[in-house]
Order: C-alpha cells, then sequence, then structure tokens
C-alpha cells in the first residue's frame, strides 16, 4: 500500500471553483478508516467535509488550488505541519522552493466550459468567505 501511517494525504482541486462545488470527502476518510490508518494519517483538502467525518482531517481550505492557493503548491514527499492547537497548517519548505513552484504552476482547465457549473464556478467566492455567488 502507498499510505503509511504518518503520511499527509492531500485532495486538491475540490474547492468551490475547482470542484466546482466542494464534493464532500466521506468517501476518502471513509477509505482511510477501513484501512486501519483513521488515527494514523492526515487529510488535507480544499474539498468540505461533513459531520460523519472523523480522524486529522482539514477541509475547506482557503486560498483553493483552483486559484494558486498554498495547497496547489505541495509536491509528494513533502513534510506538512498541522498543529491545530497552534491553528497552524504549514509545508515545511524553503521559500525560494515555494516561489519557484509558485512561478511554474498554471491553473488546470476549469472542469466544465458552459452551462450552469461553469457559471457558478467563474461567479463562486473562496470558502473563507461562505462559498457564495453574487
Amino acid at each position: 500500500d502507498q499510505i503509511r501511517p504518518g503520511d499527509v494525504i492531500v485532495i486538491r482541486y475540490e474547492g468551490p471553483k475547482g470542484g466546482p462545488g466542494m464534493r464532500e470527502m466521506l468517501a476518502p476518510t471513509s477509505a482511510i478508516i477501513g484501512k486501519g490508518l483513521g488515527d494514523k494519517v492526515g487529510l488535507i483538502t480544499d474539498g468540505r467535509f461533513s459531520g460523519g467525518t472523523y480522524g486529522l482531517v482539514v477541509g475547506h481550505v482557503a486560498p483553493e488550488a483552483q486559484v494558486g492557493g498554498p495547497i496547489a503548491l505541495v509536491e509528494e514527499g513533502d513534510s506538512i505541519t498541522i498543529d491545530a492547537d497552534e491553528r497552524v497548517l504549514r509545508i515545511n519548505v524553503d521559500e525560494a522552493t515555494l516561489e519557484r513552484r509558485r512561478a511554474a504552476w498554471k491553473a488546470p482547465e476549469p472542469r466544465y466550459r458552459s452551462g450552469v457549473m461553469a457559471k457558478y464556478a467563474r461567479l463562486v467566492s473562496s470558502a473563507a468567505t461562505g462559498a457564495v455567488t453574487g
């Protein structure tokens, strides 16, 4: 198995604009628990969680990956600090590395180009401000 105790799983591009619509992340947390890793790994996402979530999870991350938030810059193997008491979520790489990644980052193409979901993705605000339109 690829996921081991101590790992942090990052699921991105699921925020209000990237999803679009902030899909529920119950399936990934259920899979983690099903593997017996519920107390042993972390999960960070710009998607959302319901009240049924269990374990060390951080959701509704803003700014989201679709708009270039730090979650978009995480790479495989990065060390990540999650400190709930201090309200800290940090990628443990130096600033020069983050700047290099930021300069190379490009937003993925939108999942929808027309219709209501495309309109929603264009108009929706950050999860930090309620993921509302208008």
